[in-house]
C-alpha cells in the first residue's frame, strides 16, 4: 500500500506517519509539505489513499489540490485533515471530492479507521461530520450563508474576519490585490454586507472564527 502525506506542519506529518506505519508495517509512506509538491507527487506516482491538510499557504489549499487530484486521479481517495471544526469545512470538503473529513485533534483515534474505510470504497464520515452535513442540507435554501461562497471567496472571508487587509490575503494565497478585492466584492454581495464590521460580526455569531 501507499500512502502520500501533505501537511505544512513537520510535527503532524511525523506523528501521522509513526500511526500509520503501526497500522500499515509494510505501507510506503511519502509526506510533503505543500500543495505544489503534493501535487508533483500525484502526478508522477500512483497513491492508494492520500491524507491531506486543508491549509497549506502558499497557493492552493487543501480544498484547491482535492480538486486537482480528483481530476486527475478520479478513483484515488482523499482524507482531508483540519484544526477547524466539521461545520466549517466538511461540507465544502466532500463537495470538493473528498472521502473523509477529520479535525487534527480526533486524527489520532479516529485515522486508521478512516483510512481503512475510504480504501473500501466508502466515505468515512465522524458524527462531527455527520452533523455539519445535515445542517448543510437543512440550510441549503437559506439566503445569506457562508454556503453561498466559492471556496476560495470563503478562504478570503476567513482571512478578512480576521483583520487580514488585502495585501495581506494577497501574499498568503499568492493572489493580486485586485483579484482578492474583487473576491471581497463579491463577498460582500452575496452576504449583504456593506463593511468589514458587518463580516466579522456574522464570522464571530457564526463561530467562523
Amino acid at each position: 500500500m501507499r500512502i502520500l502525506i501533505a501537511d505544512d506542519h513537520t510535527i503532524v506529518r511525523e506523528g501521522i506517519k509513526m500511526l500509520l506505519t503501526e497500522a500499515y508495517p509494510l505501507a510506503e509512506i511519502v509526506d510533503v509539505s505543500d500543495a505544489v509538491d503534493l501535487m508533483k507527487q500525484v502526478y508522477k506516482e500512483k497513491w492508494d489513499v492520500i491524507i491531506c491538510d486543508i491549509s497549506m499557504p502558499p497557493g492552493d489549499s487543501g480544498l484547491e489540490a482535492v480538486k486537482k487530484i480528483k481530476e486527475h486521479s478520479p478513483k484515488t481517495p482523499v482524507i482531508i485533515l483540519s484544526m477547524h471544526s466539521p461545520d466549517q469545512y466538511a461540507v465544502r470538503s466532500i463537495k470538493a471530492g473528498a472521502m473523509g473529513y477529520l479535525t487534527k485533534g480526533a486524527a489520532t483515534l479516529e485515522l486508521v479507521k478512516a483510512v481503512n474505510q475510504v480504501l473500501s470504497g466508502r466515505k468515512y464520515l465522524s458524527p462531527d461530520v455527520a452533523d455539519a452535513l445535515a445542517d448543510a442540507f437543512e440550510h441549503i435554501n437559506s439566503a445569506k450563508t457562508v454556503e453561498s461562497l466559492s471556496d476560495r471567496e470563503f478562504e478570503v472571508f476567513k482571512l478578512l474576519a480576521s483583520g487580514h487587509s488585502i495585501s495581506d490575503i494577497a501574499k498568503e494565497l499568492v493572489l493580486s490585490s485586485n483579484t482578492v478585492s474583487t473576491f471581497r466584492a463579491r463577498i460582500f454581495e452575496k452576504m449583504g454586507f456593506h463593511n468589514n464590521l458587518e463580516l466579522i460580526r456574522y464570522a464571530v455569531d457564526n463561530k467562523l472564527i
